[in-house]
């Protein structure tokens, strides 16, 4: 089907015709179509509700259009409009790094609570992406020093943008493949990290959004577990006596990661379930003594 919005147009005859295009593409094809004509004509959705007979220009036409021919083919919208939400603050993303998901915040919430009662402690979001966890961190425990790390040098050219979109200073950027590139005696009160953790043959990765993502922070792996194993065998010689590691992974992989913890020595571990009853997010301690 021709993509709509290739001629003149009013925005209530674009929306009207995108959503009909958009029914068999996406699970909000309404929502889809306003979220793209807005970024279109920079302005948000409310205004296009309050104006719906107000005619778009040529070029905005046009601009709409390839959009919708994209979201057509599964781009997904984050990517189209290179923004996404998490904890409450717009994002910038693109295809070098992964989409920030509400399952996330469950990672963000732990950790929060675990740095309310330990002033000045040392952080590291590892696998950093696209900054979203390392920034919302800083932001929300002002009193932490926070260390972002990624293997891929596009991720953190994203991640620090997002730190100065945000006017967050006090992140320390370190590109390393894992604890690799890292300072011998540097060690942290915590470590979070939602790392790859998908199989390779998962049928997931060639459904919805993960189609566009890049695969160096999806697979992982014959089984999924290969990210978690490295950071399971080498996170404890990075935290202080004490210090707690704090993992996101798939919800069928709780038992098999509170295995590997436990032999390389962590103990309390704990796990968390996501909004959907998932164990989502595991936690575990370094022993102090």
């Amino acid at each position: 089907m021709t993509p709509p919005a290739t001629k003149p147009t009013t925005i209530h005859c674009a929306l009207s015709e995108a959503a009909q295009v958009l029914q068999h593409a996406s699970t909000s094809p309404a929502l889809d179509a306003e979220v793209l004509l807005s970024q279109v004509v920079q302005r948000n959705r409310a205004f296009l509700r309050a104006w719906p007979e107000r005619p778009l220009t040529a070029e905005q036409a046009h601009a709409y259009g390839a959009l919708i021919a994209s979201r057509l083919q599964g781009t997904p919208i984050a990517y189209l409009t290179a923004s996404r939400e998490f904890w409450s603050r717009e994002f910038l993303v693109t295809p070098e790094v992964l989409i920030p998901r509400p399952d996330t915040e469950l990672l963000v919430e732990l950790a929060l609570q675990y740095l309310s009662a330990r002033r000045g402690a040392v952080l590291l979001d590892l696998a950093t992406g696209s900054g979203a966890i390392a920034v919302t961190l800083a932001a929300e425990s002002t009193e932490s020093v926070v260390y972002a790390s990624d293997v891929s040098t596009a991720a953190l050219k994203i991640a620090r943008r997002n730190a100065e979109r945000h006017h967050v200073t006090r992140i320390r950027f370190l590109h390393s493949d894992w604890f690799e590139g890292f300072p011998g005696d540097l060690r942290f009160d915590l470590i979070v990290s939602n790392p790859p953790y998908i199989a390779e043959a998962d049928p997931h990765l060639g459904q919805g959004d993960v189609r566009f993502e890049p695969t160096l922070a999806l697979r992982a792996g014959p089984d999924g577990l290969a990210a978690l194993r490295v950071i399971a065998a080498e996170a404890g010689g990075r935290l202080i006596p004490g210090g707690r590691l704090l993992l996101e992974h798939g919800y069928q992989q709780a038992d098999e990661l509170r295995a590997l913890l436990s032999h390389c020595g962590y103990r309390d571990i704990t796990h968390h379930p996501d909004l959907q009853g998932h164990l989502r997010v595991t936690e575990a301690a370094w022993p102090d003594d």
